[in-house]
Formats: C-alpha cells, structure tokens, sequence
C-alpha cells in the first residue's frame, strides 16, 4: 500500500511539533559534558523526525515482529514476536515490552486515550494468552496485535490528516 508523502509535520521524541524554521531547537550551543552541544529531546540518533516517518518506523517494527517470515509451503506468517516468544516467561516479557512501546510512540503522536486504550486491550491479551505454553505461541502468530495496532494508527493519523483537509 503506497502512503501519501510526509505532510512536512516535525515532531520531536515526546510528540511536540517543532517549528519549521528552529528544526534543531533541542540544542544548546554552550558546553556540556557531552561536548560543545548538549543533546535534549529528539529520536534516536538526534535527527527529528515526520509524523509519516515515525509512523513508518512503527509500521517496519509491527512487521518484523508480526509478519517478517513465512512458513514454508504455507501461507502462514509470523514475526519475531512469534520467535522470542517461544523462550518462557522471559521471551513473552520482551515482546510485551516492544508492544508497549509502540502504544507509547502511538500517544507521543497524538492519539487519543480510546485508540490507546483500545491498543493496550491488544496487547494484554496478545502478552496474557502468550504466556500459555505452545498454545499461547500459536495464538501470538494467529493474532498479530502489533500490526492491528499500527493499522488502527494509520487509520486514525488518515482521518486526522483528512479532517485537517477539509478544514482548509
């Protein structure tokens, strides 16, 4: 599914718009420990990122967790979240733990508290029936709660955008 190009849209790490003309306000031009400029509030490596570009890198992160692979001679997909979880216990945490953050970056994008809660109700079940021993690992590739929960994004971001549009 080819998606419309970003909408020019910064947003830092924490969700707030960034202005256009001050893109790299999350630096101090004084010294700090870290050298001549301190690093605040942006992604990962500094640089701020769309609203379509955090949403694609959720969208790459549901896809490796819940569709990357698929067996062989069937139609069957799993990611990841299905391979992890196969260790006890632990592999279950981790994967919640991933899910979870997604839900995070959802909110940091803006979406509201019933698209969220909607989301964590995904992944509590996806973590409660994956602790269940063999049964539960066949459900985490039947389910695939982290790409029901970018898609329910997407879907909110698209209507968002379209209202924005209409608007103007």
């Amino acid at each position: 599914m080819k998606h419309p190009p970003a909408d020019g849209l910064i947003i830092d790490q924490e969700g707030r718009r960034v202005s256009p003309e001050r893109p790299f306000h999350g630096f101090d031009r004084t010294s700090g420990a870290n050298g001549p400029y301190e690093f605040h509030a942006f992604g990962f490596d500094g640089a701020t990122m769309t609203r379509e570009q955090r949403l694609a890198r959720l969208e790459a992160l549901a896809k490796l967790l819940d569709v990357a692979f698929i067996v062989p001679g069937t139609k069957v997909r799993y990611g990841i979240d299905g391979l992890i979880g196969l260790i006890p216990v632990v592999g279950d945490i981790i994967t919640t733990a991933i899910a979870l953050w997604i839900v995070r970056e959802a909110r940091a994008l803006g979406a509201p508290w019933h698209l969220t809660a909607r989301m964590l109700g995904n992944v509590a079940v996806d973590g409660v029936v994956g602790i269940v021993p063999v049964a539960g690992d066949a459900f985490d590739v039947a389910f695939k709660a982290n790409m029901r929960n970018v898609r329910m994004l997407r879907r909110w971001i698209d209507r968002q955008r379209a209202r924005e549009q209409g608007a103007r």
